[in-house]
C-alpha cells in the first residue's frame, strides 16, 4: 500500500448538539451541593456549572455527563445536566443556555449543535459565565473559551488509511453515511473528509461533504462514491441512509458512518439486504464499549476511538480554574483546541497503520486514554 500523507487540518463551522432529552427542557442538578436546583445561588461561592449535551438516547453523551459528576464530585462543584430528544435541535440548546445564566451559573460546558448557538454562548459569555465546547470545535473557535475534543479530521484519516489497506488494491465502492443534510457542522465534514483523504482521495473543499469526484483513484486502486445520506447520528437514520445507498448502487463495498449508532443501522440494513458481511467493510468513529464489542462481533470492522469521560473531566476542572485564576489551559499545539486524543481499534490490523485491538480498547472505551 502506497503511504498517503496526511491532509493539512481543516476547521471551521459549528457541530455538535445538545438538547432536552424530555418534552420541554429538562435540567437535573447532581452535585455533592446541598443546593435543590443544581446551580450556583447568587452570593455564593459555590461554582455552578451546566453540562448541555445531545442526547442521553446516545451512549457518548452518558458517558460525557458520568464523566462529567465524577468530576463536579472531586471538585465540589453543583453540576446541572441538560440533555434532549434528538440531534439538531439549536432552540432548545438556546433554552438551556439561558437557564444556566438566569441561574447564575459560573459556566458552560457544551456540544455546540449548529450556528444559531453562538449569539447565546455570546450573550452567556457576555453575562460573565466561562463557556467551555465539549466533542467539537465552534466556528469561530474563540466564540468558546476552550475546547476538549478528538481530531475529528485524524480519527477519519485514521480508519480511511485502515480501509485502503484492507482493500488491497481493490476498487472501492463507497457509501457515505453523514450527520446532516440540512446544516454544516465540523465533525460532520472533519470525519468525513478525514476517511477520504486517509483512503488518498482528492478532497475538493475538506470543509464541504459530497463534492469529490465521484470516481477515481484512491491509494490502492479504483473508487466510486455512490452518495452521501444523512443518518442524524442514529441507528434508524443509519439503517435508511444505508438503504438509500444500496437503491443507488447494490455493489457497495465499503460504508463510512459518521458514528457506531449509525454504524448498527447500516449493518441492519445490509443483513435485510442479503449482504454477506465480510463483503461490506464497514468503519466508524465512536469507540464505546458496545462499539468495541460490535468490532469483536465483526459488525464494525475498524473504528476510531474517543474518550468523552476525559473531555468532561477536563471541562469541569477548567471551569474551576478560570473560576479561581481566569486562566485558560492551552490548546494543542499547531491546533485551535485541546486534543483528547484518538486512537484505532481493529483485530484485523493493517501494515503501517498504527491500532490497538478490541481486548485492549474494551479497558479503555470512553475513559482516559
Amino acid at each position: 500500500m502506497k503511504n498517503h500523507m496526511l491532509h493539512p487540518l481543516r476547521r471551521g463551522a459549528v457541530a455538535l448538539a445538545a438538547v432536552t432529552a424530555v418534552t420541554g427542557l429538562a435540567l437535573a442538578g447532581c452535585s455533592s451541593s446541598s443546593s435543590p436546583t443544581g446551580s450556583t445561588t447568587a452570593g455564593s461561592d459555590e461554582i455552578g456549572v451546566s453540562l448541555i449535551v445531545k442526547t442521553n438516547s446516545n451512549p457518548f453523551f452518558i458517558a460525557m455527563q458520568d464523566g462529567a459528576k465524577a468530576a463536579a464530585e472531586e471538585h465540589g462543584v453543583n453540576l446541572t445536566l441538560a440533555a434532549g430528544e434528538e440531534d439538531g435541535d439549536e432552540d432548545t440548546q438556546i433554552q438551556a443556555i439561558e437557564a444556566a445564566i438566569s441561574k447564575g451559573d459560573k459556566g458552560i460546558l457544551i456540544t455546540p449543535n449548529g450556528p444559531a448557538v453562538l449569539d447565546a454562548v455570546e450573550k452567556a459569555r457576555d453575562a460573565g459565565l466561562f463557556v467551555i465546547a465539549l466533542d467539537t470545535v465552534p466556528d469561530p473557535a474563540d466564540a468558546v473559551d476552550i475546547t476538549f475534543a478528538t481530531d475529528n479530521f485524524l480519527a477519519g484519516q485514521l480508519i480511511g488509511q485502515w480501509t485502503a489497506g484492507t482493500l488491497a488494491g481493490d476498487d472501492a465502492v463507497i457509501g457515505l453515511i453523514d450527520l446532516f443534510d440540512d446544516k454544516v457542522v465540523t465533525v460532520d465534514y472533519s470525519r468525513d473528509q478525514g476517511f477520504l483523504d486517509g483512503m488518498g482521495i482528492d478532497l475538493a473543499d475538506a470543509e464541504v461533504n459530497g463534492d469529490e469526484e465521484a470516481s477515481g483513484s484512491y491509494s490502492g486502486g479504483s473508487y466510486t462514491i455512490v452518495g452521501n445520506e444523512a443518518s442524524q447520528g442514529a441507528e434508524d437514520g443509519g439503517r435508511t441512509a444505508m438503504e438509500n445507498l444500496l437503491a443507488k448502487n447494490p455493489d457497495i463495498n465499503v460504508v463510512y458512518t459518521i458514528n457506531e449508532p449509525a454504524a448498527y443501522g447500516a449493518y441492519q440494513a445490509l443483513q435485510a439486504a442479503g449482504k454477506d458481511p465480510g463483503d461490506v467493510i464497514i468503519v466508524s468513529v465512536d469507540g464505546g464499549c458496545a462499539g468495541v464489542q460490535q468490532v469483536a462481533d465483526g459488525i464494525i470492522d475498524a473504528t476510531s476511538q474517543q474518550y468523552p469521560v476525559k473531555m468532561a473531566e477536563l471541562g469541569v476542572e477548567a471551569i474551576v480554574d478560570l473560576v479561581e485564576t481566569g486562566e485558560a489551559p492551552e490548546v494543542t499545539p499547531g491546533l485551535d483546541f485541546y486534543n483528547t486524543g484518538v486512537e484505532l481499534v481493529t483485530d484485523t490490523p493493517v501494515d503501517g497503520v498504527e491500532s490497538i485491538d478490541t481486548t485492549e480498547a474494551a479497558g479503555i472505551c470512553w475513559g482516559e486514554k
